[in-house]
């Protein structure tokens, strides 16, 4: 059986990919499990430049099928930033995903509400580095100035679905996994999985 390779050491996304694909019938493997430490600089100009670099770096590297995403946060009233920096949206490096939540809610709060944003997703799927398919996916609510929410990672406590009243953080994971754009983004790479799979 063919085995794809997640290519991603956020364990946050991980978890949330494997459970994403786990109904497809792929035999889905992480880099833990093969014991691959890649570290690859995403340097990309956009998120289909880095997912695609990430899924070329993971299969090169592994002989495996690998998936890749880049995904951003974009809020209107800081003109789509963080976008490809959302990983990074911090003048101190170590930060953490409190601290970016934190430095955004500062940099919105003289703003006026509602706040607008969309999550955006880029999957890259590289079979070879000559074979590669990229899709996307989006979704969109807002940017609350409260934290609410214990589930998810990065900013879902503060993106709010205004339609739901609920954040990201306040779902389950199969809500989540109906509205994220991580999802959205996996359910348009579905029919090339399942081609590239033969299922």
């Amino acid at each position: 059986m063919k085995k794809l390779l997640i290519a991603t050491n956020n364990k946050g996304k991980v978890k949330e990919l494997q459970e994403l694909l786990k109904d497809t019938g792929i035999e889905l493997i992480t880099p833990a499990d093969i014991n691959l430490n890649l570290d690859v600089e995403e340097d990309g100009k956009t998120y289909t430049e880095n997912a695609t670099k990430k899924a070329i770096a993971f299969a090169r590297a592994s002989g495996f099928i690998s998936l890749a995403d880049d995904s951003g946060l974009e809020v209107n009233a800081l003109e789509g930033a963080p976008g490809l920096h959302s990983a990074r949206y911090h003048p101190k490096a170590g930060a953490n995903d409190a601290d970016r939540r934190a430095y955004m809610l500062e940099n919105l709060k003289d703003k006026p509400r509602p706040w607008t944003a969309h999550f955006h997703a880029t999957i890259a799927i590289s079979v070879s580095e000559e074979e590669i398919y990229v899709v996307d996916g989006n979704c969109y609510g807002e940017i609350i100035p409260e934290e609410r929410g214990n589930s998810g990672f990065g900013y879902d406590p503060i993106f709010f679905f205004p339609e739901l009243k609920k954040t990201m953080a306040e779902m389950d994971m199969e809500e989540k996994n109906r509205l994220s754009h991580r999802a959205i983004g996996v359910m348009n790479a579905l029919p090339i999985l399942k081609q590239i799979f033969g299922l």
